[in-house]
């Protein structure tokens, strides 16, 4: 059967033989590869072609003639609606097999290793577990509402809870749209670029009682601010803190431009391995504490580093990663090219009476680089870098420096994957992987790995 064979609409009884990187259920028709949302490997379905391209078959399960032992019934009522959970369908354990054979499958697809992770740490719960939420905003048959986007869309979903946002967002979700309503502030439209209220963003603490909200905004509320911070407090009394972030950009970025408090801390303090965070609103800290503490500690066992060890800790956010290595190392240096986190490190490092780390704003690739020419010669980097990976001058600036070891933490496997062929060029060896899951009912998953200089 060839391409032109696989028209838009035909019915197929399939079955499913494996997983796309985003948990997408695959199927084969006529040696092509068939993408069909919702379903699970074993499972055999009678399904309906909805797009054919070139690349890649998309079909919709239509009918289930037989079911796999790993499906569930999804708890949530808006699970395939909006663009957030990927494996609600799953048992919990069918969604850990799935993130290791993704890992792995990248690792010798994509980076032609021989080394595979040797397991995944799963997590003790997976309900509420991010203490970090972002709601949009928008008019909804003419209301201020709050949710998520449905899938690749700006198409609005409005929700009045998520399984697994913390209580606080949508709690605040729901007050600052009320209040939108309540006083004429419409939501922003992006398209037109007209309107004012964006997103609402929350953090809230895992140990500790803090609890931040942030209300993302064209304009500002003018003489209505002290009213809005009013029945913020009144409908959330948990919170610690109210921030404004006057965001005029165009396009989605969430956070940008000018910052004000309204009320209380702007930071969230939590604590993370026994240390103790002060997380602005723009810091990177790890939305999912408790399986934090354990990529943490495989990290510590991957690094191995003594009181005579030097460690550089590369994309390193608030310094969460920086300190816990500070606390069995001689001498530890983190870069990020956030100034609000540097700062946020700093301050964190003084709180927890570290004084031997030391924290420079910086891009990771030029950090490596100046810290060269200063003749700093780091026994083990870390890196923990963002989706997109490391560059290659950046992977090669690191291996200028000549570490003994490089531990890389990584919430994309196919980055990943292709960063460690660049470290092989740079004569450094995959030794050790573990999987990690940080996003519970989602198909992303961290990975932690080795590479030792050959």
């Amino acid at each position: 059967m060839d391409i032109a064979e696989l028209k838009k609409n035909e019915l197929y009884t399939v079955v499913i033989d494996g997983y796309s990187s985003e948990a997408l259920g695959v199927c084969r028709i006529g040696g092509r590869a068939v993408f069909v949302p919702k379903t699970l490997v074993g499972e055999e379905w009678k399904i309906r072609i909805v797009k054919v391209t070139s690349t890649a078959v998309y079909g919709k399960a239509e009918e289930l003639i037989k079911c796999a032992d790993e499906r569930r019934v999804s708890e949530c009522p808006y699970y395939g609606k909006c663009g957030g959970c990927d494996t609600l369908h799953m048992s919990y354990e069918g969604e850990l097999g799935f993130k290791l054979d993704k890992v792995n499958n990248a690792l010798t697809h994509i980076g032609k290793q021989t080394v595979k992770a040797d397991g995944i740490i799963g997590a003790d719960t997976y309900l509420h577990y991010r203490n970090k939420g972002i709601m949009a905003v928008a008019d909804v048959n003419g209301r201020p509402r709050a949710g998520f986007f449905r899938e690749r869309s700006h198409d609005l979903i409005v929700i009045d809870d998520c399984l697994i946002q913390n209580d606080l967002c949508a709690k605040a979700a729901r007050a600052v749209t009320q209040f939108m309503e309540r006083y004429s502030f419409p939501a922003y439209d992006e398209l037109k670029g007209r309107g004012n209220v964006r997103n609402i963003f929350c953090r809230r603490a895992y140990h500790g009682n803090d609890a931040v909200v942030c209300v993302v905004s064209a304009k500002g509320f003018g003489a209505h601010t002290e009213k809005l911070v009013a029945f913020i407090r009144n409908n959330c009394p948990e919170v610690t803190g109210i921030v404004l972030n006057i965001n005029k950009s165009r396009g989605n970025t969430v956070l940008d431009g000018e910052f004000y408090t309204l009320f209380g801390d702007p930071d969230m303090t939590d604590t993370l391995c026994d240390l103790r965070f002060d997380i602005s609103p723009r810091a990177f800290f790890q939305i999912n504490p408790p399986q934090a503490e354990k990529l943490y500690m495989k990290a510590l066992e991957y690094a191995a580093v003594t009181r005579e060890d030097t460690v550089l800790d590369l994309y390193c956010g608030a310094g969460t990663i920086s300190l816990c290595l500070a606390g069995r190392a001689g001498k530890v240096i983190g870069a990020e090219i956030v100034p609000q986190a540097i700062e946020n490190a700093r301050e964190n490092a003084e709180k927890n009476g570290i004084e031997n780390a030391e924290f420079i704003c910086a891009d990771a690739g030029q950090a490596a680089v100046e810290l060269k020419k200063r003749g700093v010669t780091p026994k083990v980097v870390v890196v923990d870098p963002p989706r997109k990976g490391m560059s290659e001058d950046a992977v090669k600036a690191v291996a200028s420096m000549e570490p003994e070891r490089v531990v890389y933490v990584s919430c994309n496997p196919a980055t990943l994957a292709r960063d460690i062929s660049v470290f092989n060029s740079c004569g450094y060896e995959l030794e050790k992987a573990t999987a990690v899951d940080m996003f519970p009912r989602t198909s992303h998953v961290e990975t932690i790995v080795l590479m030792s200089r050959a």
